[in-house]
C-alpha cells in the first residue's frame, strides 16, 4: 500500500478514486510518564515517553487508514493529512488522526 501526502504518485496513474478514509487513534497519558517527563522539562532533555505515546498512536491510526484503504480495494492513499489534538478536561488523551483519499492505480 502507498501512502503519501502527495497528490499524486509519479509513474502511475490514478484510475479509479474510491473515496476518504481515515484512522484515529486516542491514547490516555500515563501520570508517571506525565511526572517523569515534568523533571525531564526542569532538567533538560527529551520526554521519550511522550515521544513513544506519540509514535505509538501515529502508528495505529495509520494501521487503521491502511486498512480501511485495503477494504475499498485501493492501491494506493493519496493527499494524507495527519493531525495531533490534546483532549480532555486536563488535556489527559492524546488523539492522532490521519485521512486520505483511497485510489486504485494503472
Amino acid at each position: 500500500m502507498i501512502i503519501t501526502t502527495t497528490d499524486s504518485i509519479e509513474g502511475r496513474r490514478v484510475t479509479q478514486y474510491l473515496g476518504m478514509v481515515a484512522g484515529e487513534a486516542i491514547l490516555g497519558v500515563n501520570v508517571f510518564r506525565d511526572m517523569f517527563s515534568s523533571i525531564r522539562d526542569i532538567v533538560g532533555g527529551r520526554a521519550g515517553g511522550y515521544q513513544s505515546a506519540l509514535r505509538d498512536a501515529r502508528e495505529a491510526a495509520f494501521a487503521d487508514l491502511t486498512a480501511a484503504a485495503q477494504a475499498l480495494g485501493a492501491d494506493a492513499v493519496i493527499g494524507v493529512d495527519v493531525d495531533y489534538e490534546v483532549l480532555g478536561k486536563e488535556n489527559g488523551m492524546l488523539m492522532v488522526s490521519v485521512n486520505g483519499t483511497a485510489v486504485r492505480l494503472g
